[in-house]
């Protein structure tokens, strides 16, 4: 039987707390105050007491996606933040500091600010993105935190206290309008933070309205979440947990499709007995559980452990989905891995497993146009290339339309790839800029 057991966090103040620390050097326990000074840190007793082997710190996978490294600054940045913490600079002007520095981080990658804020009555609808013509993202106020702060996380932005920064919904419900106003949009996925940090009655206040006759539309209802890896008590022993069960069971006999989306970025996140009884628990409601992960160096970067990992969610009914590419934002400097890289961990990871972990696809860039796959690397007239595709784009007829690039062994990101066979631009730039300049947004404000 699953004891209840009550969540504890740790942040920033409380690093010379947690008692495993002490194992660690005095250098090594600043080098991560220094970080988290910038970087968003919280992580919480179940990873520390159940998830990190302590033995193999700072190796452990678990470690290296909760606790800040020195390396995930910049030297230049890095010094910058220590020099002001070791003069005892006033709380204020450390802040200051650590703004500036964030600010050089590219804290909303792929426009998310600027390019898929949709409008109702001309004015933006706070909290809500709209890229894809199907699905729409919805940021409850309520959830823009969670139970630990992923270190590579690309929403790192909503959690380090700058308003500007922070992307949620506002008190007034227009987000709701906003659906019913759009007959085109089937999904919604309600994102963070974690959507399920919210208590029980939160989450049906924004939830429940969607399974009103007015939101026929929408037939699929996705919850993006960390929490069944970092705090699966919350579907088994948690106060709300017999309620959050009930309530998913409501949505799916509403006849909605309830679809979790399941952010597990190592297989040691479902080790434990408690998580594997949260999946079992959810997956009795009729939910189905999707599961996805960028590839993070230093945490899941072999094909190894993408194999094991999608064999373990298999095993529990658990549908991989994405393998995601660390996105330019944050500490990607510290956890980015090269295309070619990327791709040779995927193919090696999928030829291991069988039919049923190969509904995953990847690897996926969600990036300005949309999420390009690299299907492959190939060679054509004697030229190395990248096979990409678009999995979604901002125009849907540029989906499944093959295209190539120059092949290299650096690149991370799209950005930074070259057309092949001497194009100057890939086939949808043009039309990229085309629906940005009818939109007034400069290409640049979104780089």
């Amino acid at each position: 039987m699953i004891e209840e057991r009550k969540m504890r966090f740790y942040g920033l103040k409380d690093i010379d707390k947690i008692p495993q620390l002490q194992k660690l050097s005095a250098t090594e326990r600043f080098e991560i105050k220094v970080t988290a000074h910038v970087l968003p840190f919280r992580t919480n007793n179940y990873l520390v007491e159940d998830l990190i082997n302590w033995d193999n710190v700072p190796n452990d996978p678990i470690y290296q996606l909760t606790f800040m490294q020195k390396d995930m600054l910049s030297d230049e940045h890095f010094n910058t933040m220590a020099d002001a913490i070791k003069k005892e600079l006033p709380n204020e002007e450390i802040k200051k500091i650590a703004n500036q520095i964030r600010y050089e981080l590219n804290p909303h990658p792929a426009g998310q600010m600027t390019a898929n804020v949709p409008k109702l009555d001309d004015e933006p609808v706070q909290g809500v993105q709209h890229k894809y013509k199907e699905t729409c993202l919805v940021f409850p106020s309520s959830g823009q935190t969670c139970h630990a702060y992923c270190t590579f996380c690309f929403r790192w932005a909503q959690f380090v206290g700058m308003n500007d920064l922070k992307f949620a919904t506002d008190e007034s419900n227009r987000f709701q309008t906003y659906l019913k106003n759009n007959n085109q949009i089937t999904d919604v996925l309600f994102t963070g933070g974690d959507p399920m940090v919210m208590t029980l009655e939160k989450l049906k206040i924004y939830i429940e309205p969607l399974l009103q006759p007015e939101f026929d539309h929408i037939q699929n209802i996705r919850i993006g979440t960390k929490s069944i890896a970092y705090w699966p008590y919350k579907y088994v022993t948690d106060k709300d947990a017999d309620g959050v069960i009930k309530f998913f069971e409501k949505i799916v006999k509403s006849g909605k499709h309830l679809a979790i989306m399941g952010h597990y970025n190592h297989w040691v996140e479902l080790s434990t007995e408690v998580s594997q009884e949260a999946v079992r628990r959810i997956r009795n409601t009729g939910a189905e559980i999707r599961t996805q992960s960028p590839l993070v160096k230093h945490v899941n970067d072999s094909a190894e452990i993408w194999a094991r990992m999608w064999k373990e969610q298999v095993k529990y009914g658990c549908i991989p989905y994405y393998f995601f590419v660390e996105r330019d934002t944050g500490a990607k400097r510290y956890f980015a891995i090269p295309l070619s890289e990327a791709f040779e961990i995927f193919r090696g990871a999928y030829i291991k497993v069988s039919g049923l972990a190969r509904t995953v696809k990847g690897p996926s860039m969600s990036a300005l146009p949309g999420k390009v796959t690299v299907d492959g690397i190939t060679e054509i007239n004697g030229e190395k290339l990248f096979v990409l595709n678009f999995l979604q784009g901002r125009n849907p007829e540029w989906c499944k339309r093959p295209f190539f690039a120059k092949y290299d062994e650096t690149s991370t990101w799209l950005d930074q790839l070259t057309p092949a066979f001497n194009e100057k631009k890939f086939f949808f730039e043009d039309e990229l800029d085309k629906i940005f300049h009818e939109d007034h947004i400069e290409l640049a404000e979104v780089f």
